[in-house]
């Protein structure tokens, strides 16, 4: 069952979503949303999707980044990116850590504010603690993209949106983002966006 995607301004996408318990996370009930949450992510043709973008404030989100996703990227790309591919998989309740120092700016968008783009700077290597669809505790350690993922579906999670974390020069909506910046190197977007103006 395709679930609908709540936008921008709906209150539950600014709310903390609350931890699941073992128990639910163990129910029938869950195993229904993660199902749902997979058919609509692929539907949406996302990368992640956090329960609350589906009108469910709880700490739960699906990742998966596939081969098919990246067709359209040239190999320089995806690896300036760090892109790879990422099975379907479940973080629950998640604590993130930071890795490393460093960042990376590249353009960002989300299922939540549909048709729109803009650069976000984040951590290239994270760690994340959580549960999975079983209530196991999992460890995950990710860099480049995956990184980003997690990154932005934690976010979720915490009522936060990439548009709090943006450099708002670059907002762009999907088409031009999609003609212009797209297959383009990064440098070439934070020269246009993100050099001060004389």
């Amino acid at each position: 069952m395709i679930l609908k995607i709540f936008q921008a301004g709906a209150p539950v996408l600014r709310q903390k979503a609350r931890p699941l318990t073992t128990e639910e996370i163990k129910s029938a009930a869950m195993r229904q949303l993660i199902e749902f949450m997979r058919e609509t992510m692929r539907d949406a043709r996302g990368v992640g999707l956090a329960a609350p973008q589906v009108g469910e404030p709880v700490q739960l989100a699906v990742i998966e980044d596939t081969p098919e996703r990246h067709q359209t990227l040239p190999r320089e790309i995806l690896a300036e990116r760090g892109r790879t591919t990422v099975p379907f998989h479940v973080i629950i309740n998640p604590v993130i850590k930071i890795e490393e120092s460093a960042s990376a700016t590249f353009f960002e968008g989300c299922l939540s504010v549909n048709g729109y783009a803009a650069l976000v700077p984040r951590a290239t290597a994270v760690r994340v603690e959580c549960l999975d669809e079983r209530g196991e505790t999992r460890v995950i350690k990710a860099r480049g993209w995956y990184a980003r993922i997690l990154q932005h579906e934690t976010d979720h999670l915490h009522g936060t949106l990439y548009v709090d974390k943006m450099h708002s020069r670059s907002f762009v909506n999907r088409d031009t983002y999609m003609n212009e910046w797209h297959t383009r190197p990064a440098e070439d977007a934070e020269r246009a966006f993100l050099t001060e103006i004389d």
